[in-house]
């Protein structure tokens, strides 16, 4: 089959190149061009638009930053959903609102194509490594085709949350909470360790080696040690993007997030105060 991929960020670009490394013919598309420069040297094809690249393609991935751009780029009779053939899946792996989700499934729906939701879990550098984890829903039978393509662009897990199409966007949702959430009491426990004059380090290297093995602890909690925040992997104003949504979503079931809130919050400080492309652990500097 033959593969496009549309979005060529700091996650997106290690993910073309493990499926060119897997002896894939892709594809790219991407909003600014030069993106697709070191990509097109390894072998890619570049598109000029969404329209051509769904046009030559029976998979097409998509990873861009929000329920916005991908309604852009699928919608509308120059989208994906109107130009890929019969029968071709669209794989978005952003993470979006399930509602977004549904209303692509069901454009998809019209032209009698399919739409796959798989969510990405993991940081560039878990990509490069093959670490990721894709959180997928849809059709079971799409999902089997998809599967060998999600493990040459760098799974290391792909996990089921069954035939709703947006599962596995309001299951990415609720991971990213627990991140940032994980992000933030970590900061915080260091702060306190600082201020009260005990070593941060230490402490951590303590719990990360006993209750809190964790990456999460372990990887985050490095990286809030050494304020290593730029260059920034995720960049801050994403996950902000991300708390919105989850908390749209908390009002759409009715479900309190009292600590998605206090998130929110910190986040908004640090975009107000310039951090917007710093990694998101920079929510520490909001305790400063």
């Amino acid at each position: 089959m033959r593969i496009g991929f549309i979005g060529l960020g700091n996650l997106g670009t290690p993910i073309a190149e493990n499926l060119l490394q897997k002896g894939h013919a892709i594809f790219v598309y991407n909003r600014t061009a030069a993106k697709a420069q070191p990509l097109i040297e390894k072998g890619a094809t570049v598109a000029g638009s969404p329209k051509e690249l769904a046009s030559a393609c029976d998979i097409v991935f998509s990873i861009v930053s929000d329920d916005a751009v991908l309604n852009h780029i699928t919608l509308g009779d120059e989208g994906i959903a109107a130009n890929l053939k019969a029968g071709g899946i669209h794989i978005s792996m952003s993470t979006i609102l399930p509602a977004t989700a549904t209303q692509l499934y069901n454009a998809h729906q019209q032209y009698k194509n399919h739409y796959i939701a798989s969510p990405v879990m993991g940081r560039p550098e878990a990509a490069k490594a093959r670490k990721l984890n894709f959180l997928v829903s849809g059709e079971a039978s799409l999902i089997e085709i998809i599967k060998p393509y999600l493990t040459d662009g760098g799974a290391a897990g792909i996990w089921e949350f069954g035939n709703e199409v947006n599962a596995a966007n309001v299951a990415k949702l609720c991971s990213n909470f627990l991140i940032i959430s994980a992000i933030e009491a970590v900061a915080e426990g260091i702060n306190l360790a600082n201020k009260s004059g005990v070593d941060a380090t230490k402490w951590l290297n303590m719990l990360t080696q006993t209750l809190f093995t964790s990456p999460i602890y372990v990887n985050y909690g490095n990286i809030l040690l050494k304020e290593a925040f730029l260059p920034g992997g995720f960049a801050l104003r994403l996950g902000l993007k991300d708390v919105n949504l989850v908390l749209e979503q908390s009002r759409e079931v009715n479900a309190a997030m009292p600590t998605g809130e206090l998130l929110k919050k910190q986040l908004d400080t640090c975009m107000q105060n310039g951090l917007s492309e710093h990694d998101w652990t920079a929510i520490a500097l909001a305790l400063k």
